[in-house]
């Protein structure tokens, strides 16, 4: 029952989202190269099999009803699956990626939908990790879905997959698409 009232929501959301006139500001513009977050060069020197990506030819994702399915399902399992928690309070350091088991934060919420999409045959290169300014100033990580209809946004902050200009954070930097070890910052041309 649980399954078919989720797969009722998503066609809802799916087919409400995908009938409102947008802006004009569906995919972020990239500008050029830029630092990697200090945990994600932690992470590739850690764990150098998580940082392996490339492409010749980076993919946009066909949304479709299945695939926006995919997106809102793993979206909420992960926000309700993990337990917020600050990697100082964690670690007893301020920054550290890692998949999460049971607590993590945002970076770590990023790395599980990436992942969990990737094993459902997402490819890596639509599926960027991206850093974003909150409205209070604080950083905070999001996974930024490249598809056909926009850059989609999920978040451990928010239950709804949004339209990255539908956000209200200031987007900072994110993951190349050609290569995931290389970033680039993000012109967030809204006022």
């Amino acid at each position: 029952m649980r399954n078919k009232v989720l797969g009722i929501i998503a066609t809802t959301l799916f087919a409400g989202q995908m009938g409102v006139a947008h802006a004009e500001l569906p995919y972020m513009e990239v500008l050029g190269a830029t630092s990697a977050p200090i945990g994600y060069v932690q992470l590739c020197q850690r764990e150098p099999s998580a940082c392996v990506q490339r492409t010749a030819s980076p993919s946009v994702v066909q949304l479709s009803e299945s695939s926006w399915r995919d997106l809102l399902a793993i979206n909420t399992h992960v926000n309700q699956t993990i337990l917020p928690v600050t990697d100082a309070e964690l670690y007893g350091h301020p920054e550290v990626w890692t998949m999460p088991t049971n607590y993590g934060d945002c970076e770590d919420y990023v790395l599980m939908k990436r992942q969990m999409l990737i094993d459902r045959g997402w490819p890596a290169s639509a599926l960027l990790i991206t850093v974003v300014r909150e409205r209070s100033g604080e950083g905070h990580a999001v996974l930024t879905v490249r598809t056909d209809r926009g850059d989609f946004v999920l978040d451990n902050q928010e239950a709804n997959v949004l339209r990255w200009d539908e956000t209200s954070y200031h987007y900072i930097k994110r993951q190349s698409e050609f290569d995931e070890t290389v970033w680039a910052s993000i012109n967030d041309g809204r006022a």
